[in-house]
């Protein structure tokens, strides 16, 4: 089965990265979080991928093509023109790189990947998010439920702690920083059947995914949510950067599911 991870977007909000590279190549413990996204497929099994390219998609590209030469030990034999690769990496990665344009949404970017998904049920996600969800038990949700797609839908934690104060003032209970407040919402790995392209019919270069296709399915009956309690987190900013940093470093990086 396929994934498609959307790795075009400019990622605005995270400039003091992206000014250089695009968001997905922004690292975590040395390594770009797209390749911590793959890792957490490519254990489950799903080691092919299609990826949404825009955005300075040179580095993307760039990173695969020389993946030996930043993920293993090489001799360089200038002399003859040799390049030896040592203890090269086990990674069985199928990816199909593809330019989406640079300024396109993210429902123009799903749609104009179709040909390569072929009418297969696929995997979709974005390229700025981990987590420890269980991928096997998503695609069987997803199977059980009959539906077009399903989303992966998460709680986040919430930003202030919230106190039970009585009529005297005297604050009864404090919880710091909520999960939630009951909503849940997409965190995205979703599981689709190549039907969701009829959803993407007509111009959708400058329609989001999440706007307009998402919001029909839901109309129509065909979207189902698959609600995971465990770890989920977004690189949204550079705050969320380096708490991921600060996790990956600190052994409790809880995405990091692979050996």
């Amino acid at each position: 089965m396929k994934v498609v991870i959307l790795a075009g977007g400019l990622g605005t909000r995270l400039m003091e990265e992206t000014e250089a590279r695009p968001k997905p190549m922004v690292e975590i413990g040395g390594k770009p979080i797209l390749w911590h996204i793959m890792k957490i497929y490519a254990h489950y099994g799903f080691n092919e991928f299609i990826l949404c390219l825009g955005y300075k998609q040179s580095s993307i590209k760039e990173y695969f093509i020389n993946y030996y030469l930043y993920n293993a030990d090489i001799t360089v034999d200038l002399k003859n023109n040799d390049v030896e690769v040592h203890l090269p990496t086990d990674e069985t990665f199928k990816v199909t790189l593809i330019d989406t344009g640079l300024e396109t949404n993210t429902a123009g970017r799903i749609k104009r990947i179709k040909k390569y998904v072929g009418e297969e049920t696929f995997m979709l996600t974005y390229g700025d998010g981990v987590s420890n969800v269980n991928l096997t038990e998503l695609l069987t949700f997803h199977r059980k439920s009959g539906k077009m797609a399903t989303l992966t839908s998460v709680q986040m934690p919430g930003k202030f702690g919230n106190i039970c104060i009585d009529a005297n003032s005297e604050v009864k209970e404090f919880i710091e920083k909520p999960t939630g407040d009951g909503m849940w919402i997409n965190g995205g790995f979703f599981v689709m059947e190549p039907g969701v392209f009829e959803f993407l019919e007509g111009d959708m270069d400058e329609v989001q995914f999440e706007k307009g296709p998402l919001v029909e399915l839901a109309k129509t009956n065909n979207l189902a949510a698959y609600k995971h309690e465990g770890f989920w987190k977004c690189m949204d900013a550079l705050r969320d950067r380096i708490e991921l940093e600060k996790l990956w470093h600190s052994g409790n990086a809880e995405w990091k599911i692979w050996k």
